[in-house]
């Protein structure tokens, strides 16, 4: 065993560990791991405070994010709701509007079969007085004839008319 290498190696580092303890040496390497550990526990606190914002911050994002397509369902449907709303209004109006024209229509068309059948009625009166004024000419001679006539024609066409 004394002359085995391994040996004296194991020996030489156990004695220098021991002096390295009684000399201090040892101390600032324990503070030294004591401080990065201490840096390592604040950093993983900031990082746990980090997350914990974030995931609050996701919380808030979320609930707006949801409100946002609450929002969005809630312009759609009134758009919709609207635009039926004018579709039905269009609707009416041109309905509106086409009664009015076929009203329209219907007394021009009122209005011109009475001016017809007042042209008619005109000229009916017209053709049946000249008819009587022809009869009359030829069976009534001289002037008081002609007077007569004359007379009986005003009324016929004040009667006619």
């Amino acid at each position: 065993m004394l002359s085995n290498p391994t040996f004296w190696v194991l020996v030489s580092t156990v004695i220098f560990l021991a002096m390295a303890v009684k000399m201090g040496a040892l101390k600032g390497l324990t503070g030294a791991l004591d401080a990065r550990g201490e840096l390592v526990a604040r950093e993983l606190a900031e990082a746990r405070r980090l997350r914990h914002e974030a995931e609050l911050l996701l919380a808030e994002f979320e609930g707006k994010r949801k409100a946002a397509e609450a929002e969005a369902e809630a312009i759609v449907a009134n758009a919709k709701d609207e635009a039926l709303r004018l579709a039905k209004e269009a609707e009416e109006k041109l309905a509106e509007f086409v009664t009015r024209r076929t009203k329209s229509a219907e007394d021009k068309i009122a209005q011109a079969e009475t001016q017809a059948t007042a042209e008619v009625r005109a000229a009916a009166a017209e053709a049946a007085t000249r008819a009587a004024e022809v009869i009359l000419r030829g069976q009534v001679a001289g002037k008081a004839g002609a007077d007569l006539v004359a007379a009986g024609l005003k009324d016929v066409r004040a009667k006619l008319n």
